[in-house]
């Protein structure tokens, strides 16, 4: 697997790591630390959905032409993955701790099953057709940590 694609595989685990400090939060009934580790969490996965949706996608249907294969089914589970998020964190925000670990339950699910399918069948697909991915990707050379990645 491509050093790119080994950078989105790490940020799947960091989401799920970022989730699991919630539902850790929610056991303790800590809603002010399930907001903020929830906010971070948001803020984790929707940086790295931008990526993909912004980049990612349109550079794999560009070098493959197939827009309407595995881009368009990640882009609807994104949506639906949102739609838990949206719900788990007004949950949180109104104290409804046995609701957003329910929630948080389906949604961890969800995302376990989507990255699957991202990391054993999408992903591949990409590195072997997106010509100079780390740059589509806006990693730059180093991985995205200098001024190369801009």
């Amino acid at each position: 697997m491509s050093q790119a694609m080994m950078s989105l595989v790490k940020q799947h685990q960091e989401c799920d790591d970022q989730l699991n400090r919630v539902e850790a939060a929610l056991h303790k009934a800590d809603l002010a630390s399930a907001g903020r580790n929830f906010r971070l969490f948001d803020e984790q996965l929707e940086h790295h959905f931008r990526l993909e949706e912004e980049r990612l996608f349109p550079a794999f249907e560009k070098a493959t032409g197939m827009i309407n294969g595995p881009t368009v089914v990640m882009r609807g589970e994104h949506a639906e993955i949102r739609q838990l998020r949206d719900q788990a964190m007004e949950e949180i925000e109104q104290g409804q701790v046995e609701s957003a670990l329910a929630t948080i339950d389906t949604l961890n699910v969800l995302i376990q099953q989507h990255n699957v399918k991202e990391e054993n069948i999408l992903y591949p697909m990409c590195g072997g057709s997106v010509p100079n991915l780390m740059s589509v990707l806006g990693m730059g050379g180093c991985g995205g940590a200098c001024s190369c990645a801009a």
